[in-house]
Formats: C-alpha cells, sequence, structure tokens
C-alpha cells in the first residue's frame, strides 16, 4: 500500500460532504453573478466534478516532506482568492461550477452558459480552438522571470513538448491551453484471477473466459479507442510497426482511424463486447472492482490509483497494466473562453492568475493528494512534487524486495537523470506508483485521441447509438420467430377487417 493510501481512508466521505455542501452553496453565489462588485474581479471557473482540494484536512493527514510540511486547511479556491489580494492588490471572487463530461461542457456553453476559465480533456479543448471560442494565454504568462507564473517555471520537460509540438489550425496547443492533469488509459485486474499477460492487451474485453467479468467505459472516445487497438492488434504490435522511425505518428494515425471500414468493425467489435461485458460505465466500475464483482475494468489512470488504494485498504490486491497495442496519453487544461472574458483584462489576468496558483508546487501537491490524478507540473526548481512522489510510493528502509524506477523523462527531460529515481517496492512496477507515473515503454506507446471533424463525429456518434441503444445480436432466434408470428397476425387482422367493411358508393 502506497504511504498516502494509509492516510485516504475517510477521505472519500469528506469529498462527497464538503462537495455537497459547495455546491449546495452554488447556486446562491451564481445569483451574483450578474453583479459587478466594485472593486471586486469575478472570475467564472468550471471545473470537473471531485477535481480540486476542498480543504479541511485532519491533522494526520499532513504531507511531511523534506522541505516542508502541506496541509490543506481551506478549500484552495478560497486559498486563491487571498493570494490573488496579497499578491496583486485587488480582490478577485471565483463563482466554481462543475461538469460531468466533456459533452456536458460543450452543451451548457451551447445552450448560453458562460464561464471564463474551463478545463476540458484534449480532444474537447482542440474543438473549442478549432471553433474559435478560445482566448489565447497573454505574453506575460509566459514570462519566466514572473516568480509568480509557477505554470510556465514548473510545468514538466515532457508535456511542455507535447503541447508545444500538438496544433489546431496551425498553432499549438500551448498557446491556447495550459495542462492541470494527465494520464493514460489500461486495464486494472484482479491478479488471482486474470493474467498479467490477458489485462496487457484490449483483447481481454472481449474474452470469453471472462465473460461478464469486465466493464468498458461508457463514453464514444474512450471506448472507440480500445475497439481500434483490439482490431488492429496485429499491425500494432509488429515488430516492423514499431521501428518505423515515424511510429509516433503513425500509431496516432492508427488509433484514430476513422474510414467507414473502420467504424463498420468497429461497431461489430462493439456489440460483441457489449455482449460478453458486466457493463459499460463511468464510474461505478471501481467499485465494481473493489467488491470483486468484475476482475477486468476499463479505466482512467488516475481513478486507477483510487481503485487500487481503496481494495489495498480492504486487504484485497488489484493491479494495473498498459495494452501492448497502444494507450491513450490524455490531458485536461485550462483555456479562456472568449465569450466570457469579452476582451476584460482584469478577468483575464485574473484567470490566468488562477492557472498559476493551482500549478504552485504546494498546490499541486494538495490537488493531487485529494482527487488521485497526476499534475502537469513537476516543480522546476522545486523539488516537493518529487519528494512527494517518493513519500508516497518510496520504499521502506528495512524493505528488501525492491526495484529503481526512473522518472527523470517526467521531472527534467532525462530518464537518465539520477536525481529523479524513485527506489520503490518492487510491487510498484504494475500497481499505484506506474499507474500514477507511467514508465517511459508505456508513454513511447501512448497515441493522443485527435479532434475529429463533423462528418467523423456523426459517423461515429450513429455507431455509438446502433451499439448502445439497440443491438439486433443480441435478440434471440425465438424472439425472432415471435416477432414475425406477431407482424403475420397483425397483417392478418388488418386485412379481414378491411374485408368486412361495407363498401361506400
Amino acid at each position: 500500500m502506497s504511504k498516502a493510501a494509509k492516510n485516504k481512508a475517510g477521505k472519500l466521505l469528506a469529498l462527497l460532504l464538503t462537495g455537497t455542501c459547495l455546491l449546495a452553496a452554488l447556486p446562491a453565489r451564481e445569483a451574483l453573478a450578474g453583479e459587478k462588485e466594485e472593486g471586486t474581479v469575478v472570475l467564472r471557473v468550471c471545473n470537473w466534478e471531485e477535481y480540486i482540494d476542498l480543504g479541511d484536512w485532519d491533522e494526520e493527514e499532513t504531507i511531511d516532506l523534506p522541505s516542508g510540511d502541506i496541509i490543506g486547511e481551506n478549500p484552495i479556491v478560497e486559498d486563491f482568492e487571498d493570494w490573488y489580494e496579497e499578491t496583486y492588490g485587488k480582490k478577485v471572487r471565483v463563482e466554481y461550477s462543475t461538469f460531468g463530461t466533456n459533452e456536458d461542457l460543450y452543451n451548457m456553453l451551447t445552450l448560453g452558459d458562460v464561464y471564463d476559465l474551463v478545463c476540458p480533456s484534449e480532444y474537447m479543448f482542440m474543438k473549442l480552438m478549432a471553433e474559435d471560442k478560445l482566448v489565447p494565454l497573454s505574453p506575460d504568462f509566459f514570462d519566466a522571470s514572473d516568480p509568480n507564473n509557477y505554470y510556465i517555471n514548473g510545468v514538466s520537460p515532457y508535456i511542455r513538448s507535447v503541447f508545444d509540438s500538438k496544433e489546431i489550425g496551425g498553432e499549438p496547443w500551448s498557446a491556447y491551453a495550459a495542462g492541470y492533469m494527465w494520464g493514460i488509459t489500461g486495464i486494472v485486474y484482479n491478479p488471482d484471477v486474470v493474467s498479467r499477460e490477458d489485462a496487457s492487451s484490449w483483447a481481454v474485453l472481449n474474452d470469453p473466459r471472462y465473460a461478464r467479468q469486465v466493464t468498458i467505459k461508457d463514453n464514444v472516445r474512450d471506448t472507440y479507442f480500445a475497439a481500434v487497438g483490439a482490431l488492429k492488434h496485429d499491425l500494432l504490435t509488429d515488430p516492423e510497426f514499431l521501428a518505423d522511425p515515424d511510429y509516433s505518428l503513425r500509431l496516432e494515425e492508427e488509433m484514430n482511424d476513422v474510414s467507414p471500414e473502420t467504424i463498420q468493425a468497429v461497431q461489430d467489435y462493439l456489440q460483441s463486447v457489449r455482449d460478453n461485458a458486466y457493463s459499460f460505465e463511468t464510474d461505478s466500475g471501481k467499485a465494481d472492482m473493489i467488491t470483486g464483482k468484475v476482475v477486468a475494468n476499463y479505466q482512467w489512470s488516475g481513478d486507477a490509483v483510487y481503485t487500487l488504494d481503496q481494495a489495498d485498504e480492504d486487504d484485497y490486491t488489484l493491479c494495473f497494466a498498459v495494452p501492448e497495442e497502444s494507450t491513450n496519453i490524455y490531458f485536461d487544461g485550462w483555456v479562456m473562453l472568449r465569450a466570457g472574458l469579452e476582451g476584460d483584462p482584469e478577468r483575464q489576468h485574473a484567470a490566468e492568475a488562477f492557472i498559476n496558483f493551482m500549478s504552485r508546487p504546494d498546490s499541486v501537491i494538495r490537488n493531487m493528494y485529494y482527487i488521485g490524478y497526476t499534475s502537469v507540473i513537476s516543480g522546476g526548481d522545486d523539488p516537493r512534487i518529487f519528494e512527494y512522489a517518493d513519500w508516497c510510493y518510496g520504499a521502506e528502509e528495512d524493505e528488501e524486495d525492491t526495484t529503481d524506477y526512473p522518472l527523470g523523462y517526467f521531472f527534467s527531460g532525462d530518464n537518465e537523470d539520477e536525481d529523479y529515481v524513485i527506489t520503490a517496492p518492487a510491487d510498484q512496477l504494475d500497481r499505484q506508483l506506474f499507474s500514477q507515473y507511467p514508465d517511459e515503454a508505456a508513454i513511447r506507446r501512448s497515441s493522443i485521441m485527435v479532434f475529429f471533424d463533423a462528418e467523423a463525429n456523426d459517423a461515429i456518434n450513429r455507431m455509438w447509438i446502433n451499439v448502445r441503444c439497440f443491438n439486433l445480436r443480441q435478440i434471440p432466434v425465438p424472439a425472432w420467430i415471435a416477432a414475425v408470428l406477431v407482424v403475420l397476425a397483425l397483417a392478418w387482422l388488418w386485412i379481414s377487417h378491411r374485408r368486412r367493411m361495407p363498401r361506400t358508393s
């Protein structure tokens, strides 16, 4: 069990109760949205549910690092408001709202909800970029000489290279989006039932040996990705493909293939998976793994950490595997909305300051501890984020079965950097540490989900409706026979009725 897990036994209940209180207070705060408070900047922020530290930690939850203790006493949004006034001499009030899925957020915006700063996943902020709905980050935000610009001074070199290299309409992500959390997708599995080899392929979702014992995500993009990986197993694992100098580019093209043939093959495959799966789910898979209802669960790495931690609390060991075909690397990032800011420099300054405060090393650690996901921030010259990783996963002094786990690719850009190696228990190679910070091999076979145009989106959504709403393959032969007999009977009754009707001249 990780050290962090030992302190989280009561955290879920506190999270839910505090989150409920915060959300209950939102309508009252939103009622003031239209009021311009004299001397106060009103910043409207919309983030994922349960995706920020709400404070109210117990003393025993204090994170004692070599560089100093960290504890979340107040909601981090309140701490930002205080910090902003102390730092910039102006009051800010944050109106904080939440959304459940990227599609929910987009629908909220389409229906007229107005926010200044939101935090969608990469394929959604790519869509917002393509639709010209975002405001670019200001030049001042990238000024590394400003000590309050925690994002640019602390973002992981690896993450920064991704955001600089990925483009929409010729512009890099980094011009519009600042990363918040990141991770990969994989399979949480019960090692007593499922072998690591089986869990290391997307084919496990359709393996009849685990019939009604696996779960898959109930959203089209994640599930489409897994299906493509399973269908293209032979190509994606071929040594010649893996050795291609343009492997990363080719992998991205294959995993985002939306040709009519591939979409049809995915539909057929997912209908078969639907027959084999215990459920399509968004959040319940974590509990189903912990209670033993299922033995394999398609999961985001941040939720995998939570699932493994909770299972450890019950002395129940689970593991995490990354499919050999490919894994989706995902990013949630802060972006500023044109319809919200409306050219207001004060609100834009507050929005960028909010991003920077969330990127401050102590804020990063609080958020990571509270929600379980991995920040895009490595800390730059501040050692605390690496110290926190070691605090969570480093081996005890008397442990014998240990392994060196290099994380230089994330923290310094060099995986040979000896300053960023964790000596961890050997079992962490397929457990929480691997989920939180995937190794370089897993990162190499990762691919993003690209932004699909309207035509591809329509085709994939039609496919998804066919999979989720009506599966002809699930209808047994006797039911087909009965249906045909009913239709024939109704037709005979209608014809008989017509024959008995009196003719009119």
